[in-house]
């Protein structure tokens, strides 16, 4: 399973990043294979959209599950329509690395 994250940067020491569709990177995390790959998020300067226009990206990669601090109503309803699960994790000190072990236990 493809697991998106919102990462404050492109390394597995950065931190979860709380906003959705303006976060830094997208940090897609296969859980079968292992394989990470961090996508620079180009919707953060949008001045409007940024959250539609990175559900696009974040569908495009396959995910099946997204992990970020907090989804806007409008990227909610996107989502249940692509039948993509999201996690709400209300801990912004968490490390990339450290929700990654997480989704392997």
């Amino acid at each position: 399973m493809k697991v998106a994250i919102t990462s404050t940067g492109n390394s597995p020491d950065s931190k979860l990043d709380s906003r959705f569709g303006r976060c830094s990177y997208f940090v897609i995390y296969d859980t079968e294979t292992n394989a990470t790959e961090y996508i620079p998020n180009l919707n953060k300067e949008n001045v409007e959209g940024a959250g539609p226009a990175s559900v696009q990206l974040i569908a495009s990669r396959g995910a099946n599950k997204v992990v970020s601090g907090e989804f806007g109503a409008k990227v909610k309803s996107l989502f249940d329509s692509l039948q993509i699960q999201l996690v709400v994790l209300n801990n912004p000190e968490k490390k990339i690395s450290e929700i990654i072990e997480m989704l392997n236990h």
